[in-house]
């Protein structure tokens, strides 16, 4: 149970001598309705919050309310929900904000077969969680679902911290994440890339907004792993770069310069279909030049 405290005494007839420290209100909260919560932002430890500083519109008040406002997409080994959190009757506050919260599915709904090939040069805590996802047991699993959640908040963190167009990630509570809801100039879900239709001049700052957002990556190390039209969101004129749980260490891993080349490959042969005259082979070498 939260409460907004509302108090004041029955008699108010004379309130001069009382500390007004001791005076505040007290409101209490109606039982929660089917798809809400209490906000979680203060259940879960100070790192598994986003980094600082934190936009304006992140929500952090305990009397904060989380409600589902329903799915936004499925995929392989996620679904993404919209959710509400907000300050019950705080609107002229601005105490409120629509997020997503990406939900990876439970062990026997989720896929594993390309988890080996992903986190090759990853080091996990503990030598049992490493040695039972190599197994692929049924503890090994149960690790590997919370490890790819784990994975997509350091990478959102980290490409964050590094001025990348990524979802600002406000919290991780298991193996759920809530980031940034990225929109467009109508407020709606900014489509995939995959389905825009861009105007020649804007098609091409898409792949220079792009082109840069990777040597950033591949300067500090890392390769999105899977990279294509369906993982970019065509936010207005701004490039948004989502899913990274499969992020790659280019060095770590044995086949790094193969995730980056499919990753060239993929986004290159897209923009291609699109009229724009692009070469992977061209984007893979400057890349590589960035990385060492």
């Amino acid at each position: 149970m939260s409460f907004d405290f509302t108090y004041y005494p029955s008699d108010t007839s004379d309130l001069s001598d009382v500390d007004p420290t001791f005076v505040f209100d007290f409101q209490t909260y109606d039982e929660l309705d089917d798809g809400q919560r209490w906000s979680t932002w203060l259940a879960v430890e100070p790192l598994s919050r986003g980094p600082e500083p934190r936009p304006d519109w992140v929500v952090t008040s305990q009397a904060a309310v989380d409600t589902d406002l329903g799915i936004l997409k499925t995929g392989k080994e996620a679904d993404a929900f919209l959710l509400e959190r907000a300050v019950p009757g705080s609107d002229a506050l601005g105490e409120s904000v629509v997020m997503v919260a990406k939900r990876y599915r439970s062990t026997d709904h989720r896929n594993f077969h390309r988890a080996a090939a992903y986190t090759e040069g990853r080091s996990m805590k503990r030598s049992r969680d490493e040695r039972a996802l190599k197994r692929k047991s049924t503890f090994g699993k149960l690790v590997a679902s919370g490890e790819w959640a784990v994975s997509e908040w350091d990478a959102l963190k980290r490409c964050w911290e590094l001025g990348l167009p990524v979802p600002y990630p406000v919290q991780i509570d298991g193996t759920e994440i809530l980031m940034e809801w990225i929109t467009d100039d109508e407020g709606e879900s900014a489509p995939r890339l995959a389905q825009a239709r861009p105007e020649p001049a804007l098609l091409a700052s898409y792949f220079d907004q792009l082109r840069e957002a990777l040597g950033t990556m591949v300067a500090s190390g890392i390769v999105h792993g899977d990279l294509s039209a369906y993982n970019l969101l065509a936010a207005g004129e701004r490039l948004v770069i989502i899913d990274l749980p499969q992020i790659v260490d280019l060095a770590g891993n044995a086949a790094g310069m193969d995730f980056l080349l499919r990753d060239c490959t993929n986004v290159c042969t897209w923009f291609r279909s699109r009229g724009l005259e692009v070469d992977e082979h061209d984007l893979f070498g400057e890349l590589m030049a960035q990385a060492f």
